[in-house]
């Protein structure tokens, strides 16, 4: 089969259920920034995709402008097939880069920092949820060999169980320490996975791991992911009001999603903007973690 015309992986078309658009642009997003489509390849055409994907090619338009709008993607048209970009990696840093949730933009970062010799990932955030996730693929392509780092050093800071939560927080007051028990069994959960995991590599690829979690005497209103001293990514938690099951009856709640928070990235370089943002981020969070901060236990 001619490989300019193959399905972007190469598989048979997917027999899930039909998919929308962003869902179709995210898949073909994660296999240019993993490498699987490489710079200069020209895509499959619309009518191709349409049919791997299971969806109208009105759908597969929509998803190619998206990533033409994040430079991921060139000339596309209706005429011929795309082609991926020849530097795909570059829009995703830096102040050109656009904003995207942080279940999209986290992972290829990550990864890319695992690319290091020595990695250093600094956080802040509410649960740790989005970096257990995102630390999965540069695990993935260290099992599969493509990345082997000598060295991982790992830094959380996470909200103390200890403390009244701005949120997640019940609507009318009842509930709260259900509430706070819920959030509390993810916080741990999360950490065990991602500690368990990271750890794993010593015995299996014998890299120097080390990971430390401490607790914060408030509820960060930001998430901050620093990776290996040269870039800040940096994302809003957004409040929404939304109902969770609650003994039986439905609860009311403030909560942020912090998966579909918009990341954005900023990077040290030839730009002041960025480099000084970078810098200001990592004295925020060491300040934070040699001052206020406490030991953190991931049990209940």
């Amino acid at each position: 089969m001619d490989p300019e015309h193959a399905s972007a992986t190469g598989r048979k078309r997917s027999q899930r259920p039909q998919r929308t658009h962003r869902e179709v642009a995210d898949e073909l997003r994660a296999r240019i920034t993993s490498g699987a489509l490489q710079p200069g390849q020209r895509m499959p055409t619309q009518a191709q995709l349409a049919h791997e994907f299971g969806v109208e090619r009105a759908a597969v338009r929509r998803a190619l402008r998206i990533l033409q709008g994040e430079r991921l993607l060139t000339n596309v048209s209706k005429g011929s097939p795309a082609t991926v970009a020849a530097d795909p990696a570059g829009p995703l840093t830096g102040p050109e880069a656009p904003p995207l949730p942080t279940t999209v933009a986290l992972a290829p970062r990550i990864a890319t920092a695992f690319a290091a010799e020595h990695v250093e990932i600094d956080a802040v955030c509410l649960t740790s949820v989005s970096l257990t996730l995102a630390i999965g693929e540069p695990l993935r392509q260290i099992h599969a060999g493509r990345l082997k780092p000598a060295k991982v050093d790992v830094r959380v800071l996470l909200p103390s169980r200890d403390i009244d939560l701005a949120f997640p927080v019940p609507v009318e007051g009842h509930g709260d320490d259900w509430v706070h028990e819920r959030w509390l069994a993810m916080r741990n959960a999360q950490g065990q996975v991602l500690r368990h995991n990271l750890l794993a590599l010593r015995a299996t690829h014998g890299i120097d791991v080390h990971v430390t979690f401490r607790a914060l005497p408030f509820t960060p209103p930001v998430k901050l992911y620093l990776l290996n001293g040269a870039e800040a990514l940096f994302a809003y938690y957004t409040l929404t009001r939304r109902e969770a099951e609650f003994d039986h009856e439905s609860l009311e709640m403030y909560d942020a999603q912090g998966t579909r928070s918009m990341l954005f990235s900023f990077r040290q370089g030839p730009g002041l903007r960025d480099t000084t943002f970078v810098e200001q981020s990592h004295l925020w969070f060491n300040a934070l973690w040699e001052t206020i901060s406490s030991e953190l236990v991931l049990t209940s």
